[in-house]
């Protein structure tokens, strides 16, 4: 027995070390931003069980003769969200991972603290490249080439590093189409609409529309004139003017226009109209001020690139427009607890925890599979106050097993003394 007690006290103290060891590892990272919490799980050794009278007892009574460690499990549940004041700083709220790549194989973390280096790739706070799905929206000669609302995950084997250019521009559009909307009553007064166009220039110009009710009138119904003016914004420069007329019908809906297209400096302009009730017509009632609808954009250079609450890269202009130039992946696990832990808050995948995969929509498109969320930071999932209640039992642990090998020795010196 006293033999038997050296050997469970020394598996106590193995133990209840590696305990604390956990323990004090998530204790010392109560702060770190993603990191994700340990807890340990010890089994018993050999046990002998003791004949006990079934009568009296309905407990099984056993000796134990140690313990050793079982296995430590990753807490996987979400740590709490922290404000940031940067939108490049990220939080999973869901299961998921970010990938990150130096010159090896990926990384897998939860730390979201991002930034855009000096050449404006997408990085972690020490040089790693975040991984994801470019939008290939940008041109070789870093002109945007299609303006996009969100960007395909591509396959999960065929994600690259986020890389953008410094310097990114919107293109210039001229205006192709315009379109007018109004009431002009019935009255015989002057009516104006406006719209603003683009020109191939790039300059903003304005298309005027002037109806006049003609002095002659044909029922049922009423005809009209109107004459298009294309000029620049002070109204010094003219570049064209055409004539048309317009006819509704007894009701007020637009039946025919003979105005169809002016010249914008350069760049032919379809004017539209409408049909019937859509767009512009003349009914008996209140008159409503003209409005348009205009397509084309001046060109606009890069203000900057910011992330949203879908993981896209969103490039803004200074023209105000925006696209999407790339989308962060998110990836997932079928076995999280089977990741290596690299350092504290990065892993690799395993056998035991599989080969990262992206979750599928109905459509079978890939998704992130959860809310990232933009300008917050995930922090430690680890419970302080729970860990420091669970390293005292274990020093306390500690300490008994240490105390049970003094005694054993102290028992075996009594024995041998005992033979003298």
């Amino acid at each position: 027995m006293m033999t038997q007690a050296f050997y469970s006290g020394i598996s106590g103290l193995q133990t209840n070390s590696a305990g604390i060891n956990v323990l004090s590892d998530n204790l010392a990272n109560i702060n770190t931003t993603g990191y994700r919490g340990y807890n340990i799980e010890f089994a018993s050794l050999f046990e002998e069980s003791i004949n006990t009278n079934t009568n009296k007892s309905n407990q099984e009574s056993t000796i134990g003769v140690g313990s050793r460690v079982q296995a430590s499990t990753m807490l996987q549940t979400n740590g709490s969200l922290l404000l940031s004041d940067r939108s490049t700083d990220l939080a999973v709220d869901g299961n998921g991972w970010f990938g990150v790549r130096g010159d090896g194989d990926p990384l897998y973390t939860r730390d979201g603290s991002f930034t855009f280096d000096a050449n404006a790739d997408l990085v972690t706070t020490d040089g790693l490249h975040v991984l994801g799905t470019m939008g290939g929206n940008i041109g070789a000669d870093d002109i945007l080439t299609k303006v996009l609302d969100q960007v395909k995950l591509a396959d999960v084997n065929n994600q690259e590093k986020l890389r953008f250019p410094k310097s990114l521009t919107y293109p210039l559009v001229p205006t192709a189409n315009a379109k007018f909307f109004s009431n002009l009553g019935v009255d015989p007064e002057l009516r104006t609409i406006s719209a603003s166009v683009i020109d191939s220039q790039g300059d903003k110009n304005q298309l005027k529309l002037e109806f006049t009710k003609d002095a002659i009138q044909n029922p049922p119904g009423s005809q009209w004139s109107v004459q298009a003016t294309v000029t620049t914004l002070d109204g010094v420069t003219t570049y064209d003017t055409q004539q048309g007329s317009v006819i509704f019908d007894a009701q007020g809906a637009l039946v025919s226009t003979t105005l169809s297209s002016i010249d914008n400096n350069g760049t032919p302009v379809k004017i539209d109209l409408g049909t019937g009730f859509e767009g512009v017509v003349s009914i008996n009632s209140v008159v409503v001020s003209g409005s348009s609808l205009a397509d084309g954009t001046i060109g606009g250079d890069l203000r900057g690139y910011a992330i949203n609450q879908n993981a896209e890269v969103i490039a803004t202009f200074t023209n105000g427009r925006q696209s999407s130039v790339g989308k962060i992946a998110l990836y997932h696990f079928r076995n999280e607890q089977g990741l290596n832990r690299i350092s504290g808050t990065r892993f690799e995948e395993s056998s035991n925890s599989g080969n990262a995969i992206f979750f599928k929509d109905a459509t079978g498109q890939n998704v992130i599979g959860a809310s990232v969320v933009n300008f917050k930071l995930e922090g430690s999932n680890y419970d302080m106050t729970k860990g420091l209640t669970e390293l005292i039992i274990l020093q306390r642990a500690y300490d008994a097993s240490s105390k049970s090998i003094t005694t054993a020795d102290q028992m075996m010196q009594k024995a041998l003394n005992m033979d003298a």
